[in-house]
C-alpha cells in the first residue's frame, strides 16, 4: 500500500519543458509528479510564446526568476546555480523530443521524456548512449503500464496461471478524430503534420502504449516477424494514418494482434488488452482499469479487483486507497513517477534499482516498432522480419 510517505531524502528537484497552457498531457505530468512529493517543480520554458510561458509559470508559483525563453537558457542558468534542477520532464510536440532530451543529458540532467521518445531508430541508440555515458535515467511515459491490475496480469503470466501464451490482442481505437478535428484544434494539429509528429500518427501517439502494455505483462515474447496496413480515411491526414492494423509473431510461436485508430466513431474509451494462454484468458480495460478479467477455460469468468488479498504481493504494492476506492489516469502517472524518482535516486547513489519502469529501452523498442510497421505498410502491408 502507497501511503504517501517519501521514499527519497528530499525531492528531485525538475523543471519542465512546454506543457504549457492549451496542452493536452503537460498537467497530468506536473500532477503526477507532485503527487508523493517525489519531485518539486521548481523552473521551466512552457512555451514558445516565451512571454505567454512566464505568465503560466507565475499561475503555478514558480518563481519568475526561474522561468525562461527555452530549454537552452533553463539548462544552462540552472547549471550555474546550487540548487539547479536535477532533471526535466519534457511535454513537447515529437519532432524536439531528440534535441531537447539530447541536450538534457549533455547538462547531467535525468529525463522524462513524452512519447515517442524520437523519430528514428538511430536517435533513440544516440540517446541510450549518452544516458549510458552521463548515468542519467532516461524514462518515458507509457502512463497506462502504472496500473496495479497490470502488475497482476504480469504476475500471473510469470507464475503459469494462463499457461503458454498463444495470443495476445491488442486495440487502442477510438473515436475522437473521425473528422478532421485539426482544422480547428492546435494540439491535434500538430500531430498530423509529418514534420512535426514524425513518420506516423496512430501508431506512435497511441498503438505504442498498448503495445508497451504487453511487453510488461509478456516480457519474454519477442516479436520476430510483423504485417502493417495502414490508411488515411480523413484525407488530409496522408501520409500519416488515422487508422492501422498490426500483425505480430513472436519468438514462441504466439501471434498479436494491435488495431490503433482515432476513427472508431462512437468509441470514448479505446483501449484493451486480452492476453490467451492455453489454460486461461486475461483482459484488461481502460476503462474499468482496477479490474482484470481472469477466465478459465470450463470455469465461470472471474473479475480480480485491485487491492484484493487474492492479488500478487507486486499488484498491491502501489494501491493507494482501500480496495472500494476506484482509482484513475493521475494515481497510474504516480506510480510511475515514484519509480522514475527512485531510479534516478538510486543511480544518483550508486545504487541499483530493481523494479521497472518504462526506460530508454522501451522508448527505443517503441521507436523500432513504428519504424518496422511503417516500412511495413509502405511496401504494401507485407511481412518483414523485426529489425
Amino acid at each position: 500500500m502507497n501511503y504517501g510517505e517519501k521514499k527519497l531524502d528530499r525531492p528531485i528537484r525538475v523543471g519542465m519543458v512546454g506543457g504549457g497552457r492549451g496542452g493536452q498531457i503537460g498537467y497530468i505530468h506536473r500532477m503526477a509528479a507532485t503527487r508523493d512529493f517525489n519531485f518539486q517543480l521548481i523552473a521551466g520554458a512552457f512555451d514558445v510564446n516565451p512571454e505567454r510561458g512566464r505568465d503560466f509559470g507565475i499561475n503555478l508559483h514558480i518563481d519568475p526568476s526561474r522561468l525562461y525563453d527555452d530549454y537552452k537558457e533553463m539548462f544552462a542558468k540552472e547549471k550555474e546555480r546550487d540548487d539547479g534542477i536535477e532533471a526535466v520532464i519534457i511535454a513537447t510536440p515529437n519532432y524536439l523530443h531528440y534535441e531537447i532530451t539530447k541536450a538534457a543529458l549533455e547538462n547531467d540532467l535525468h529525463v522524462v521524456c513524452e512519447k515517442p521518445m524520437t523519430f528514428t531508430v538511430k536517435e533513440a541508440e544516440d540517446l541510450k548512449e549518452l544516458s549510458e555515458k552521463h548515468k542519467k535515467i532516461l524514462a518515458t511515459t507509457f502512463a497506462y503500464s502504472g496500473y496495479q491490475m497490470i502488475e497482476q496480469a504480469r504476475q500471473m503470466v510469470k507464475h503459469g496461471d494462463l499457461g503458454d501464451i498463444r495470443v495476445i490482442n491488442m486495440v487502442y481505437a477510438h473515436g475522437y478524430h473521425n473528422v478532421a478535428v485539426e482544422k480547428h484544434n492546435a494540439s491535434t494539429k500538430w500531430r498530423v503534420d509529418p514534420k512535426m509528429a514524425g513518420p506516423s500518427y496512430v501508431l506512435g501517439d497511441i498503438g505504442i502504449h498498448v503495445l508497451y502494455l504487453s511487453r510488461i505483462i509478456c516480457p519474454e515474447l519477442k516479436i520476430k516477424k510483423l504485417m502493417c496496413s495502414r490508411q488515411s480515411f480523413v484525407k488530409s491526414r496522408a501520409p500519416l494514418e488515422d487508422n492501422a492494423m498490426t500483425i505480430q509473431k513472436y519468438n514462441n510461436g504466439a501471434v498479436g494482434y494491435l488495431w490503433s485508430s482515432c476513427v472508431n466513431s462512437g468509441s470514448m474509451y479505446g483501449m484493451k488488452i486480452r492476453i490467451v494462454g492455453e489454460k486461461a484468458s486475461i483482459e484488461w480495460h481502460e476503462d474499468h482499469p482496477y479490474a482484470l478479467s481472469y477466465e478459465v477455460q470450463g470455469e465461470p469468468q472471474k473479475i480480480m479487483v485491485k487491492g484484493a488479498d487474492y492479488l500478487y504481493p507486486e499488484a498491491r504494492e502501489d494501491d493507494r486507497g482501500a480496495t472500494d476506492v476506484v482509482e484513475g489516469l493521475f494515481e497510474s502517472w504516480a506510480n510511475l513517477y515514484s519509480r522514475f524518482a527512485q531510479a534516478m535516486y538510486a543511480i544518483d547513489h550508486g545504487k541499483t534499482y530493481d523494479k521497472w519502469y518504462p526506460n530508454v529501452n522501451d522508448g527505443l523498442e517503441a521507436v523500432r516498432w513504428i519504424e518496422n510497421c511503417v516500412k511495413s505498410a509502405d511496401n504494401g502491408a507485407s511481412w518483414i522480419d523485426y529489425k
